[in-house]
């Protein structure tokens, strides 16, 4: 097997479970895998390792998502000119807001916690599994985890992402 290969077995799920909790929809969410791998491959050689390879697959395939979001959305403004029904458009933009809006916040937080936070709430890991990623303790990944929710409560007045 080749680095690809491996890079694509040993991440597969991950991305998927990940893409599979932004969008909510499994026929989207293994296209958008695909297309996340086939750029990561693209890729691999501007890889500096500056992250997590399962991070830096986890955001190439947000930016995917987002890209396919871009797509509907002139899809449903052809479609409303056709048909005069604003309701497509409206739903893929409120949807849009929100997931845009959560990771503007998510962004706003320094690495660590923001590619704990990821892990644990998109890509559904468990805390085990983050810390065998970061070579730290269970322990870590949860203190980690929750340092990253407070701080984002202590900034929006006690809302949660």
């Amino acid at each position: 097997m080749n680095d690809f290969e491996n890079l694509y077995n040993k991440h597969f799920k991950y991305v998927y479970r990940y893409i599979l909790s932004i969008c909510k929809n499994t026929e989207i969410a293994e296209d958008i895998t695909q297309e996340t791998f086939f750029k990561a491959l693209k890729n691999l050689k501007n890889f500096k390792g500056q992250c997590n390879v399962r991070s830096w697959l986890c955001q190439i395939g947000k930016n995917t998502y987002f890209s396919y979001l871009k797509k509907l959305k002139k899809q449903c403004e052809i479609d409303i000119c056709e048909s005069n029904s604003i309701s497509c458009l409206e739903d893929n933009l409120i949807l849009e807001e929100n997931v845009s809006e959560v990771h503007k916040e998510i962004d706003k937080l320094e690495n660590v916690y923001k590619e704990v936070f990821c892990l644990r709430t998109f890509g559904e890991l468990s805390f085990l599994e983050i810390a065998k990623i970061h070579s730290k303790s269970e322990s870590w990944a949860r203190v980690t985890y929750h340092r990253a929710k407070l701080k984002n409560q202590k900034k929006h007045g006690g809302k949660h992402l």
